[in-house]
């Protein structure tokens, strides 16, 4: 398999996402800067498609049918808008932008489809704010993993420890943000 074939579907796993098909595409593929950015957003971008047209059709069906799915999926959505209401409520479309930019696990385009899903945004809108977030994504991502590659050669494990510091700061501050 090609190496941009597999960018790209690296980049549309829940977890993996951008902060995976990045580095790897950089480090192992050895592809240049523009095409692992280019493959990964664009990788990145398939998961929102189908969750945000798909997801709302698939629930309500299973609930229909399944009374197990009727409850799991009453319990999940109120549950998930009740714990981030006041956090939506307050940063609105801003929250989502920002939620899919920042590369920290569990946050990307995957769990912004679903925070967009459970709180009822546009679909379309909710889609271009995602893409605007994996492209920022993607950049914070490339420019990270190239600064890591870069300074490692001259550095060694302090670029590692100085990109921890980083992630470390971005976190305390939305934090501190109520965010």
């Amino acid at each position: 398999m090609i190496p941009e074939l597999k960018t790209f579907l690296i980049a549309m796993t829940p977890i993996g996402e951008l902060r995976a098909s990045i580095p790897v595409a950089l480090q192992f593929y050895q592809l240049p800067i523009w095409s692992a950015y280019i493959f990964s957003v664009l990788g990145n971008l398939v998961p929102p498609i189908l969750i945000l047209f798909g997801l709302k059709k698939t629930s309500d069906e299973l609930s229909k049918k399944f009374y197990f799915f009727n409850r799991f999926f009453s319990w999940l959505f109120r549950k998930t808008y009740n714990d981030h209401f006041d956090k939506v409520k307050k940063w609105q479309e801003w929250a989502l932008l920002i939620f899919v930019a920042i590369p920290l696990p569990f946050t990307g385009a995957w769990t912004g489809s679903l925070i967009a899903f459970v709180f009822n945004f546009s679909y379309k809108r909710s889609l271009v704010i995602i893409a605007f977030g994996v492209l920022i994504a993607g950049m914070i991502v490339t420019l990270l993993t190239f600064g890591g590659i870069f300074l490692e050669g001259y550095f060694g494990w302090q670029s590692l420890l100085g990109i921890l510091i980083v992630v470390g700061f971005l976190r305390h501050f939305f934090k501190k943000l109520d965010f």
